[in-house]
């Protein structure tokens, strides 16, 4: 007997024991079986924004609100949301920093790593930026004042480990927006130099409310560090929401807001189509974060939770 057909004897062999043994079956059933499907971490795509509890913030307290708790500081405020809602992702504007020192910038990164938490987006609601035309006013050294000024708020985000900062664009000239485009170009040159995404909103009442138009915007600009920030509760009604949302999803990278309005007794969102939202985002291939922004009354922690529920119902 040669080499070769000794091992084919012994081969066979082992094959007839293991099948003997049910180890053949065994190893079978298991290639046959599915591996056990992971479960969808939808927190994960789920962040709050410190405007939520706008009324809890001192720079941005409405004088009528009756607190049902504590004010809160932006240093607390990663603690507060991961221990109560199990959310890590969060997204803050700027009027609730405390200071844009080096140290205090130090000492809240400090807390965002401690809390394992990751900041979306600072959204910039500053007098310095959205006064006298802001980005698109027609004096240039205003508008380059205000250039300056949100590029301060880049190097914040990039110093906090943020992936965008949202910069409106003031009152647009619809038959001019040369001004507007010269400035988003700056800003998105510069972003990109500091792996930052700027981002418009949406956002009614300072010149970005048509999704036309703002997409009229991102096309001039052409940069691909520069996106859509939608809102789904900042339209006049269903139509209009239901078309900006698809003209605004598919430059949307980064950050959406999930807005709680006004809830029934079974916690679905009454002023909008909630779910259609969702649908929308999904059918643009919206693979980012959707922030939850309570405008609603009563207590905002109640709010907040109830936008988190309906997103991990319709995520």
């Amino acid at each position: 007997m040669n080499r070769r057909d000794l091992f084919s004897c012994a081969a066979a062999g082992v094959a007839s024991w293991m099948w003997a043994e049910g180890f053949v079956p065994l190893l079978a059933a298991q290639r046959a079986r599915k591996p056990a499907a992971r479960p969808v971490d939808k927190r994960g795509r789920i962040a709050i924004s410190s405007w939520s509890f706008h009324n809890y913030f001192q720079s941005s307290r409405e004088r009528e609100f009756n607190l049902p708790g504590s004010m809160l500081v932006l240093l607390d405020f990663p603690e507060v949301i991961v221990d109560r809602y199990k959310v890590h992702n969060l997204e803050f504007v700027a009027p609730h920093f405390a200071s844009t020192e080096a140290t205090y910038l130090g000492e809240l990164k400090n807390h965002l790593v401690s809390t394992h938490s990751r900041l979306v987006n600072i959204s910039l609601d500053t007098e310095e930026i959205d006064t006298a035309g802001g980005l698109s006013g027609p004096d240039e050294k205003v508008r380059d004042r205000a250039v300056e000024a949100a590029k301060k708020w880049i190097d914040i985000a990039h110093t906090l480990g943020a992936s965008a900062v949202r910069c409106d664009p003031g009152r647009m000239d619809p038959g001019n927006l040369t001004p507007t485009v010269a400035s988003y170009k700056k800003l998105a040159a510069y972003g990109k130099s500091r792996s930052i995404q700027v981002i418009v909103e949406n956002h009614r009442g300072v010149g970005s409310e048509d999704p036309e138009q703002l997409v009229r915007l991102f096309k001039l600009v052409g940069a691909s560090s520069m996106g859509a920030l939608p809102d789904f509760g900042n339209f006049p009604d269903e139509a209009t929401r239901e078309k900006g949302l698809r003209l605004l999803f598919p430059y949307a990278r980064v950050v959406s807001h999930a807005k709680g309005l006004q809830f029934n007794a079974a916690g679905n969102e009454t002023q909008y189509d909630f779910p259609k939202c969702i649908a929308v985002a999904k059918e643009a291939r919206y693979k980012g974060v959707y922030s939850v922004e309570y405008e609603g009354q009563g207590d905002p922690y109640d709010g907040v939770q109830k936008v988190v529920n309906e997103l991990e119902k319709y995520l």
